[in-house]
């Protein structure tokens, strides 16, 4: 499945143009390289999403074979590894 479509349905991000537009400023990598939105997503990847404010690190423990999935199925498409708010000072330190 393509990534910015599992990303959908897990619900980690809300729309797969917002997976498109992160992965073109090089903000998500999977297992440590940069990814595309079409990249393929396999059980046991490890997904990085850096934004401003958050760093999330999930890691893939199932992925749906539909295109649909439920609020509580989605829940358990992932293994949060770590999830990381960064405060208003880190983030001015970066400007």
């Amino acid at each position: 499945m393509r990534l910015d479509q599992y990303l959908k349905l897990s619900r980690i991000v809300k729309r797969r143009a917002l997976t498109k537009e992160l992965c073109q400023k090089g903000l998500i990598r999977i297992n440590g390289k940069e990814a595309k939105a079409s990249k393929e997503v396999k059980e046991g990847d490890v997904i990085e999403i850096d934004t401003v404010s958050r760093h999330l690190k999930v890691k893939v423990l199932k992925v749906p074979a539909g295109k649909n999935v439920s609020k509580k199925a989605a829940r358990e498409l992932y293994e949060t590894l770590e999830d990381k708010r960064k405060e208003i000072r880190d983030v001015i330190d970066l400007i």
